[in-house]
């Protein structure tokens, strides 16, 4: 077996499985109705028709709450755990796991001090009376948390955690490769473990049919039967007055396992990544994976980091709160794991049903970082494809102008193009248009309609752009990003740094390697015409 050479080696001939699938998933349990200071009113006085809302009437809730939990403990014979500070809680929860039979239950419970948003009573002066009356506002104190961690026989190991002051706000904890795991052992499917993921499998076709199932059905009716279970801070009187929890999305990873026949594979794709993909992090290219404009308004921190844990490196690429991870899972899977710690970076809602619109984004974030390193590392291009770009072409009696390399035009576009890479709902041609204009350094404003429409004519033509059925927008084909990464690449990386070594003229402040053996080429070449001479 030969030594891969690049990034799109390993992706074509090493790689033995792959699977993607849902990983963590961090989940916020909230009552809506109770997020804000004339929802508490409501409830105390329009619901439970008290004649004033205070925190004085939350004391016997949150009593009586904690008084249910630890009835529980008692009554399951369930450890109950101190959680120190900087004590890594899995740690704990994995200790129980290694001793559990693997049937459904609480494990034990753990208990931490955590600042949680609350509701408080301030005083407040009638400037009509003078008089002082209570007023609910929010604010934040350090409470108890109390966590279950159990075993579930569909999602196996996860815990849910509720604060013990009002409006007891909860977490939820699963991951989508437990989910899996637990679907195909029932449905007979043999696999080999790699932590929580796969290793290999008899029938991945089915094993990926079972991780695209898992949705918000699954995952709604997971936490209900759990909120069933366990001790419940609202009465059921309260319940089927609609105060009862729904869920967000919290965090969410996405993760896309490339089983690699063997680790030398995966160390050769990471030094050729880390070598041409460092500044995949910048704005302007970190545009590319996440599929979203960037501009110098964009919140957040826009970065690649490159982190060595031992001998294994990591690839971390940032985008307002979102990240995608790579790295080498246990020497034996390559993992690239997009992270939405804010839906609302890409213009999604918070709430669970919003889930299949955030694996979309997840999963695409995923492939197009895979395309862009692919095509960065290994760009060729054949004479039928250069020759497609570089002569005028006529599709169904359309004829198209050349896209003729090194003409500073091609170039601005081609560039352009890469902007809107991975966008998951494409460009239009007002997009291109401010993007064109600066790559050419002209005003945008100058760039008509008509010249627009031509240029996105002439790319639709060679393959380059395609259009999004029914709309006015387009997105770069496959063909399309490694065209443009190699034109761009092979004219700002090779042809231009060189020309100014073959074009002579005084020496640059540090020679190059190039300039160098030019100019004993064309001495030894000088030399050679003078000796025949000589012999003449």
């Amino acid at each position: 077996m030969t030594l891969s050479a690049s990034v799109a080696d390993v992706l074509a001939d090493h790689v033995t499985m792959e699977l993607e699938c849902i990983d963590r998933m961090y989940l916020n349990l909230y009552q809506p109705r109770l997020m804000f200071p004339g929802g508490v009113v409501g409830f105390f006085r329009g619901h439970r028709g008290q004649p004033f809302a205070s925190s004085a009437l939350m004391d016997p809730i949150s009593k009586d709450f904690v008084a249910g939990i630890h009835g529980f403990i008692k009554a399951n014979h369930l450890d109950l755990v101190q959680f120190k500070a900087g004590e890594r809680k899995d740690d704990i929860a994995q200790s129980y796991l290694a001793h559990h039979d693997g049937s459904e239950g609480i494990l034990f419970v753990g208990r931490a001090q955590e600042r949680n948003t609350v509701f408080r009573t301030e005083k407040r002066l009638n400037p009509a009376t003078g008089s002082t009356y209570p007023w609910i506002v929010t604010g934040s104190a350090m409470v108890n948390n109390f966590y279950f961690y159990g075993f579930d026989d569909d999602f196996g190991p996860f815990f849910i955690k509720f604060g013990t002051y009002f409006p007891y706000t909860g977490k939820a904890c699963i991951n989508g490769h437990h989910w899996a795991q637990r679907q195909a052992t029932k449905a007979g499917i043999a696999f080999t473990a790699l932590d929580n993921g796969f290793l290999d499998c008899d029938d991945p076709v089915a094993l990926q049919r079972i991780c695209d199932r898992l949705g918000p059905v699954h995952i709604d009716r997971f936490v209900r039967k759990w909120l069933r279970i366990l001790p419940h801070p609202f009465t059921p009187a309260d319940r089927r007055a609609g105060y009862r929890y729904d869920i967000s999305v919290l965090q969410a990873e996405f993760s896309l396992t490339q089983v690699l026949d063997r680790p030398v594979a995966g160390r050769v794709f990471f030094e050729e990544v880390i070598r041409d993909n460092l500044d995949i992090g910048r704005p302007d290219r970190v545009a590319l994976t996440f599929g979203r404009r960037v501009d110098r308004r964009t919140p957040g921190r826009f970065r690649t980091r490159v982190i060595t844990q031992g001998v294994t490196p990591s690839l971390h690429v940032d985008y307002k709160h979102t990240k995608i991870k790579q790295y080498h899972k246990l020497d034996a899977a390559l993992r690239t794991e997009t992270t939405v710690n804010d839906s609302r970076d890409f213009g999604i809602g918070r709430r669970l049903c919003n889930l299949p619109a955030l694996r979309e984004v997840g999963f695409k974030a995923n492939r197009r970082l895979l395309d862009v390193e692919r095509a960065t590392a290994h760009p060729a291009l054949g004479e039928a494809a250069f020759t497609q770009l570089n002569d005028p072409v006529v599709v169904d009696s359309q004829r198209a102008a050349a896209l003729r390399f090194g003409v500073p035009r091609t170039h601005a576009l081609l560039q352009a193009f890469l902007l809107f890479a991975l966008q998951p709902n494409g460009f239009a041609n007002r997009d291109l248009r401010r993007h064109l204009g600066a790559l050419l350094g002209i005003s945008p404003d100058s760039l008509t309609q008509g010249k627009m429409s031509y240029e996105l004519r002439r790319a639709r033509l060679h393959g380059i752009i395609a259009r999004y059925p029914h709309t006015n927008r387009y997105h770069l084909t496959s063909f399309g990003l490694r065209a443009a990464i190699h034109y761009t690449l092979l004219y700002n990386r090779l042809l231009r740094p060189t020309m100014a070594d073959i074009a002579g003229g005084p020496p640059p402040p540090i020679p190059t390697a190039l300039r160098h053996d030019l100019d004993r080429l064309e001495t030894t070449v000088e030399t050679l015409i003078q000796r025949a001479h000589l012999a003449a």
